[in-house]
């Protein structure tokens, strides 16, 4: 998995090349398509492809801020979180088959509420499971001319002799057609009770052919002095 994170890295610093005179511009690694581009508050842009190899419903987003690509991840097309990359360390995670209780992006939208319980496994072998819940609150929001319905979310990771690791809460976004998740607000709180609030919502789309459509470079909040990354939520955690 490491090693398959240095390919990615590789191909994406690739496709971030700008050639002489021209900005850069994203490109999806070979056999992929490019379908959304997504720029972010807090000085990040997101890309969502598809790529020939995978399951139909699988999707890749890319992760930039003002230095380059930074996180991959994988969802299928129940949204659940089936493999993520820091490439900036190699680290990795990949959903385990076997779950009590998998995410499930129809039942929330049939129900209103969707409960989960999973493991995921890293590059080293660590698990970590994750419990959880989505339910819609009714309430609807437009960024950029795009209709889109919130969420209130909680979720907790734990290790595997059962101890919390961080818990997370707040509200997301999602796109019934395109079965994306985006990220809104939330406040994470780590093993030691330290807790953190982030706002992160989507502030502005790009489909083929519109203005922005493959940015590579993150446009919103840039010139606000940054203390670090946030980390991208689990479901794009756009």
């Amino acid at each position: 998995m490491v090693a398959r994170a240095g390919l990615a890295l590789a191909l994406l610093a690739g496709a971030l090349a700008p050639l002489p005179g021209h900005a850069a511009s994203f490109a999806p690694p070979p056999g992929c398509t490019l379908q959304l581009t997504s720029q972010l508050r807090q000085c990040q842009v997101a890309n969502v492809y598809t790529c020939t190899g995978d399951a139909p419903g699988d999707r890749w987003t890319a992760f930039s801020d003002g230095k380059g690509p930074f996180y991959l991840s994988r969802i299928d097309a129940e949204t659940r979180w089936m493999e993520s990359i820091d490439l900036e360390t190699g680290e990795t995670d990949r959903l385990e088959p076997r779950a009590a209780d998998h995410a499930s992006f129809s039942a929330l939208i049939a129900t209103g509420r969707d409960d989960y319980d999973f493991v995921t496994r890293s590059g080293t072998g660590e698990l970590r499971r994750y419990r959880g819940f989505d339910a819609m609150t009714g309430e609807t929001v437009v960024i950029d001319g795009v209709r889109l319905e919130r969420v209130a979310f909680e979720i907790a990771a734990f290790d595997e002799t059962g101890a919390v690791i961080s818990r997370r809460e707040g509200m997301q976004l999602i796109h019934r057609d395109w079965r994306l998740f985006f990220a809104d607000t939330e406040t994470f709180e780590n093993a030691v009770g330290e807790r953190v609030a982030t706002a992160q919502p989507p502030a502005s789309f790009a489909l083929p052919g519109e203005d922005g459509f493959g940015a590579a470079e993150p446009i919103f909040d840039c010139d606000v002095l940054m203390t670090g990354t946030p980390t991208p939520t689990i479901r794009p955690t756009l």
